[in-house]
Formats: C-alpha cells, structure tokens, sequence
C-alpha cells in the first residue's frame, strides 16, 4: 500500500512543487489549503501523471480550531507523513501592525505546525514508520532585520523544534527534518510585496522550487534534522555562525531589498 503524505499550503509554490514531487515517488497525498479549486486542479494533475490519489481538504488555517477540525474530517484515513508547509511573510515593522495580525500570524506558523504534528505523530511512531518536515528558512539561521519582524523568529522556532523531535524519534522509523530554502522562485514574494527586490538579485542566489523540493525530500528520507538548500545558503548561515556581527550588518544594510519595513 503506497504511503500517504498531508501537506499544508499546498496549492502554489514550494507546497505544490512538493506534492508533486511526492507523488513521482508513488505517496497518495492529502492537499490542504483554503483555496480548494487550486487543490482539485493539482490532485488531477497528480492523478494524470502519476496515478496518485490525493484527499483534498480546503482549511482555514487562520481558525483557533483548525487542526482539530482537520483530524476530524480526516477520520480513520492514515498518514504516513506531513509537511507543514503553510505560511507567508507579513510586512511591515511590529508597531505598523495591531496585535490580532501578529496573533494571527503566531498561530499559523508555530501553532498549528506544532499541534499538527502532535496530532499525527503518534500514529507514525506506533506503526514505525513516518516523515515529518517543518519548511522553515534561512532566515531562521540568520539575524533579525527591520521588516517582516516576527518572520525570522518563527522559522528559527521551527528548526529547533526540528531538531529536538528528530533526537527524540531517532531510530523509530519516524524521520524529522527542518528544510530551511532561501529564495525560492514561488508566489510567496507577490503576496508579501517583495517581488521586486527577489527579481534583481543575482540568479546564483534563486532556486527553482522543484528543484528545492527534489532536494527537500532527499535530506527528509536521509533524515537530516536541518537541510538549507543551496550551497550560497548554507554559506551564508555558516558566515553568521562564525562572525555574528557580519551576519547583523549585512542583513542591517540589505534587507530592505526583500523585506518591506514600511
């Protein structure tokens, strides 16, 4: 029986470039994203190429009951893996915001990742076998900056949460992994307003998200607790482990590029 893969934000960008690359490796998927027409579209995509079934599932994220609601309509359907893949970047300095945009953005990107993974891991564990991968992000290695304020802080919360659940599930057949890209040809940068600054850096710096995926999956099967993609991004968390005050000036200087402050 193939095994079957829940992923979050799966209707664009590197939540679809996953679903697809899942499916080339024989998972059924269950897609989950509030914007279900794109969700059928890709299921029969996926179908078509790949003979994969996937369960779609259009969820508010956003609710305080989302991943309760969501195990419920899932019922008896086993998952062998997850992907916690919803997110986005929310602009602007903290105070330019009111705290329900920061509450809301807290729950999306830590809680339900966490609850999510709570919910459906002791059935992997029980059974010997799961995959479980946060999508974090560079800016989770690298200093905070003015602009997208609580972005970078999230995604360090979720590699560290990967790396302790990965310690803690070692040698149960349950393989935990934070992916940690940079930047990813995808949507994200339109809906955030930072499609222009992503647009003139160099391309060395850009990677396709199916290029990413591919990769993504093979540090997840080879259960690598922390994979930054690309060898630019891994240097450049490297340089910020080993001059800080680098990592802090040059992200001072340059964020402005593809982080809107105002």
């Amino acid at each position: 029986m193939a095994h079957r893969m829940l992923i979050t934000g799966a209707s664009a960008g590197i939540g679809a470039a996953l679903a697809r690359e899942y499916a080339s490796r024989g998972w059924n998927l269950v897609l989950v994203a509030r914007r279900e027409e794109r969700l059928h579209a890709l299921a029969e995509e996926l179908k078509a190429r790949y003979d994969v079934e996937s369960h779609v599932f259009g969820a508010d994220l956003f609710s305080e009951t989302a991943v309760p609601d969501l195990m419920a309509v899932l019922g008896d359907l086993q998952v062998d893996g997850l992907i916690n893949n919803a997110g986005y970047g929310h602009p602007g300095t903290f105070l330019a915001s009111e705290w329900e945009a920061h509450r809301k953005f807290n729950h999306l990107m830590t809680v339900v990742p966490v609850e999510l993974t709570r919910a459906l891991l002791p059935a992997m564990a029980e059974r010997g076998f799961g995959r479980v991968m946060q999508v974090a992000s560079l800016a989770g290695h690298m200093p905070g900056s003015k602009g997208h304020t609580l972005y970078s802080a999230v995604k360090s919360y979720l590699i560290k949460f990967s790396e302790s659940l990965n310690a803690e599930m070692s040698g149960s057949g349950v393989h935990v992994s934070a992916l940690c890209p940079g930047f990813v040809l995808t949507e994200f940068h339109d809906v955030n307003g930072t499609r222009e600054g992503i647009d003139s850096l160099p391309d060395f710096m850009i990677m396709k998200a199916d290029v990413c995926a591919k990769l993504a999956a093979d540090a997840l099967e080879a259960d690598k607790a922390v994979f930054i993609s690309g060898r630019v991004n891994r240097f450049l968390a490297r340089l910020n482990r080993w001059a800080p005050w680098l990592g802090r000036k040059v992200m001072n200087s340059s964020s402005s590029r593809y982080r809107k402050a105002d």
